[in-house]
């Protein structure tokens, strides 16, 4: 497989807004350390390979507000990180990282959040429950004592495949908010199916990942503008 998310990782120290483009990403908080003049806050996670999150003021301010005043004490907590297409810098909307859902929560909790000078908005961060249970595709009958030819056998499994990816999307296009949508694409059956299908069927592979991003626009313009 030739595996063009590869090629289009922003060359950088630090998570980007484009490393969420698949989706939305739950972490698991490592250390936070002290950043430099512009992004005083560095938030190391598992798995981050030493590209720590910055969190810009509003979401240090949502970490502030939900898990208190000690950066130390974050170390082994989670939340959701997810690619707001609509952060504006100069002017321009270049996408930011926000905070979807954060563990610690029992309920939803909203906060009023400067946006401009003199101007707030409603911000709310929703509880970070646990992973949803894998659901289990459907798998393709093997073709051995079958009677069918290899092409055969391959035509059934992307049929199985593409009916697969009808649920998926569906599930998708039911998620009420990021974790829901992040389960769904960490789901150790959805890994193995769109790695199918970008080897043998292009299209339904392309209706997947649209999928993931249509709808974590969807609800990214449903919790924060």
């Amino acid at each position: 497989m030739m595996d063009m998310g590869k090629t289009i990782i922003a060359k950088s120290d630090q998570l980007n807004a484009d490393d969420l483009l698949d989706g939305p990403r739950t972490v698991e908080v490592e250390r936070v350390t002290e950043g430099n003049a512009d992004q005083p806050v560095a938030v190391f996670y598992k798995g981050c390979n030493g590209k720590p999150y910055y969190p810009c003021k509003s979401m240090r301010r949502v970490m502030y507000n939900v898990w208190g005043r000690d950066g130390h004490s974050y170390a082994g907590k989670s939340m959701t990180l997810f690619r707001d297409p609509s952060v504006k810098y100069g002017g321009i909307m270049v996408g930011g990282i926000r905070i979807s859902h954060m563990s610690g929560l029992e309920k939803d909790m909203p906060l009023a959040l400067q946006v401009t000078r003199g101007s707030k908005k409603l911000y709310t961060v929703k509880p970070l429950r646990a992973a949803q249970k894998e659901k289990p595709q459907p798998k393709a009958e093997s073709n051995e004592g079958s009677g069918q030819s290899d092409d055969e056998a391959m035509s059934a499994r992307i049929k199985a495949a593409q009916e697969a990816a009808e649920k998926v999307i569906k599930m998708m296009e039911s998620a009420s908010d990021m974790a829901d949508l992040a389960n769904i694409n960490k789901a150790d059956s959805y890994k193995r199916l769109i790695g199918f299908v970008e080897q043998h069927d292009k299209a339904t592979h392309s209706a997947l990942t649209k999928s993931v991003a249509d709808n974590a626009k969807r609800i990214s313009e449903g919790e924060f503008a």
